[in-house]
Parts: C-alpha cells; structure tokens; sequence
C-alpha cells in the first residue's frame, strides 16, 4: 500500500509557497517544497485592489503547483491565502481565476488564524520552552506567544516588507531618511507587541522569507540550504549591520549578495526593519530562524494522523 500524501499551498502578499508531504508512520516528510515571488500584494496598500498582471502571474504559479501536487498523487490540498488577498476590493477576480484555472479554491484566512497555523509549526519544531512567534510578511506580520501547543496570545499587524517599502522608499540606494521613515512607521504599528508579555526564558522564534533571507545573507551561502537556516539564530545587531549594509546597495548589487533570493532584493530592508523593530518592541536581542510557517501548520492542522 503506497503511503498518503498531502499538499498545502500559502498563498501570501509577496510570496505562494507550495509543501507536497507524505505520511510515514506518525510523521509528515517533506518529497516536495517550492516558493515563486510573484507579489500578488503589489500596489495593494495605496490602491486597495489586486494588480492585474499580479493576479495573471500568482495564479499561473497556482496552476503548476496543482499540477505537480496531483501528479504526485496527494489525497488532497489545502490552499489559503492571506494579506493581500484580504485587503483588496477585487479579491474575487482572483479567486475566480484560481478557481477555473488551477480547479483550487484559496480560503481566505483572517490574520489571527494565520498567527495560530505559524505559531503550530514553531511549537512542533522548537518544544520545551515558552515561545514568541514572529511571522513577517509582505503585507502583514504576526506575532503569536505561548507555553504550550496552542497560542495563549496574538496579534495581527498592518506592517510587512512589501507594505513598508511601498510607503517609503523612492529610491535605491535607500537614503537614509527613507529608512528612519520606515522604522518610525514600524515603530508605531509594533509598539502593540509590547501588551503580548511572552513568559520568562521565551525564546523567539523568526518565520517567513524575510527571517530567512536575512539568515542566508548573514551566513553567505552560496544557494539557499534549508539545513543551515532552519535552527540558525540571528542577533538583532547583525539584523541591524544588514540593513545598513543593504541599504546602500543599488538593487543589482543587493540581489548578487549571496545567500540573497533576487526578487526579494527590492524589499528585504523594510522587512529586515519590520524584524528589528518587533524585537525591540517585544524586548528581544536573538532570534531562531525557521524556514516552515503557515503551509507547515496548515499540513498538521487539515491532515492530522
């Protein structure tokens, strides 16, 4: 009898990520995994709608992901979108498409859902210690505190990489007033994470593709090696010597750096500011890298054992 398998997709404001998994005994293994930056959140956060070519391209990337997905005979997927999807007015245009395209229907979920699927993943992955989860996005970021299996508190907030860069930044090289209006916007937002106390001895825990990107960047590798990141642990000086050291790059020279994902160059200091300011707001000097979040939780959360 060949062993089950499953697929979850995240489909985020910067980001759609693709986990193919199969059951072996109690665990879920990873056979595939992949990530295509096709900003469907572009524009979203001056115009309120989803940009047509962002919609054309996410759900193209939605159509192979499918395609791969049933070819390696999963028993079912689960796709949800997030930011971007629920701020736009035309959100429908794109789950239109999805549908009839790729015959996959993205379940919008709200940002606290969000928070508790990516919280899941860190407490599976880093147990035996009170936890803060911080989920940096493009559009938003999560932040999620708990002792336990399940979330104690979270919030859900309107600043991510995507967003943030939108807002402030004219130009590259980053002058260096466009940064201090980036961590002054950051600042405001984030200051809600200092109501979330997490538990004395908590140790952070950094999701998404901005946590890991600064990682990669901060060890110089020469491909992305999900060994090397997941568990790494980032200082928020170093967090602080890459922004500087980024932002005076022209956008070229930021996406040759190695370990740097180069559609991600444009971005990667507003969110590399959403991580510092978060960790300031929350009383954080270190952070541990995970390369798993919402489509990781997602797995566990739709095909339990």
């Amino acid at each position: 009898m060949s062993a089950r398998r499953f697929a979850t997709i995240d489909v985020g404001t910067n980001t759609v990520l693709l986990l193919v998994a199969e059951r072996r005994g109690e665990a879920l293994v990873p056979i595939a995994e992949r990530a295509e930056i096709t900003r469907l959140g572009r524009g979203v956060d001056a115009a309120g709608r989803l940009d047509a070519a962002a919609i054309r391209e996410t759900v193209a990337v939605l159509v192979a992901y499918a395609r791969e997905a049933r070819a390696l005979g999963v028993e079912g997927i689960a796709c949800v979108a997030t930011s971007a999807a629920r701020d736009a007015a035309n959100g429908a245009e794109f789950f239109a498409a999805a549908r009839d395209q790729a015959d996959l229907v993205p379940e919008i979920i709200p940002g606290d859902e969000e928070a508790r699927l990516v919280y899941v993943t860190a407490h599976r992955d880093f147990p035996g210690t009170p936890l803060a989860v911080l989920d940096v996005g493009g559009g938003s970021s999560e932040f999620i505190v708990g002792e336990g299996p399940a979330p104690r508190a979270r919030v859900s907030l309107q600043v991510g990489a995507v967003r943030l860069t939108e807002r402030h930044v004219r130009a590259h090289p980053i002058p260096p007033p466009a940064v201090t209006a980036m961590r002054d916007d950051a600042r405001r937002t984030l200051a809600a994470l200092s109501e979330l106390r997490p538990a004395p001895g908590a140790r952070l825990v950094g999701v998404a593709g901005t946590v890991t990107t600064l990682s990669a960047v901060a060890q110089a590798l020469p491909r992305y090696d999900g060994g090397k990141v997941h568990g790494s642990r980032l200082a928020l000086a170093e967090i602080e010597e890459l922004i500087e050291r980024m932002a005076r790059l022209p956008v070229a020279e930021r996406a040759a750096l190695p370990g740097m994902e180069p559609k991600r160059a444009d971005v990667i200091v507003g969110g590399a500011v959403v991580v510092a300011e978060a960790m300031r707001a929350a009383g954080f000097s270190e952070l541990t890298v995970s390369d798993r979040g919402v489509r990781w939780g997602l797995l566990y959360d739709r095909f339990p054992a």
